[in-house]
């Protein structure tokens, strides 16, 4: 291994893997620090990609105290309510519907 203080160590042209102190503003922000409305849209368009229908009541319901209780059904019941035999959701859908019923503030 090249000893980076060497004088004879020669840079290959990748960036270093140690963040700078001037660098952490530009670092991609984590999904747990942007803001809410940032994060319930990265879920909702999750679930629009695979199920559209499911995003608009989603959305017709946000902000409502039932709200929650559609998104545990549509978790527990894998979307469909007359009973019939269904897979269920992929499981990227099956979380952004979890986050979405942890990141839900009813708006009184």
């Amino acid at each position: 291994m090249q000893d980076p203080n060497d004088s004879r160590f020669v840079e290959t042209g990748f960036p270093s893997l140690q963040w700078e102190e001037d660098d952490l503003p530009t670092r991609p922000m984590p999904m747990h620090e942007r803001p809410l409305q940032a994060r319930i849209d990265h879920e909702m368009a999750i679930i629009a990609e695979r199920h559209i229908r499911i995003a608009l009541a989603i959305e017709k319901f946000w902000g409502h105290r039932d709200c929650v209780e559609y998104l545990q059904k549509l978790i527990m019941s894998g979307g469909h309510q007359d009973g019939q035999n269904r897979i269920g959701f992929k499981s990227e859908v099956v979380s952004a519907l979890i986050n979405l019923a942890a990141l839900h503030q009813v708006e009184e």
